[in-house]
């Protein structure tokens, strides 16, 4: 499977990708995270100005098929939230890159365990992740 997978950005082992602007960073899920949920159908958003430690589940997506959780990359404030999900959640198959950013985050501290996007393709390429 060959998923579309920016270079413009850094991701993690739990599918979220993460784009630095300015001082914040912009967090959503894969490529590949969306096609493996399908069809999502509701985004449980944070609250701006909630505190995330790295790793802690930020947010809830939800398929047709499954749950899944939103992970933080960093320890931060939630500084913004795509409240459009709440009308248009299958902005986030469609485009997962762009308007299906799911968050933003002013980190505190500097987010760990990021891989590039040729290890994100070779993570999930037929790894059945």
């Amino acid at each position: 499977m060959s998923s579309k997978t920016p270079d413009d950005r850094k991701y993690t082992a739990s599918h979220e990708w993460v784009k630095t602007e300015g001082e914040e960073l912009v967090i959503g899920i894969t490529d590949h995270a969306q096609s493996e949920l399908t069809d999502i159908v509701f985004v449980d958003l944070p609250t701006v100005g909630k505190a995330v430690e790295p790793k802690q589940s930020v947010l809830v997506l939800e398929s047709v098929k499954t749950v899944a959780d939103v992970y933080a990359p960093a320890k931060g404030t939630v500084s913004a939230a795509n409240a459009e999900l709440k009308q248009h959640p299958e902005w986030i198959n469609q485009d997962p890159y762009g308007k299906g950013w799911l968050y933003r985050l002013k980190a505190t501290g500097a987010p760990t365990g990021l891989i590039s996007a040729a290890e994100y393709t070779a993570l999930t390429a037929g790894a059945g992740h």
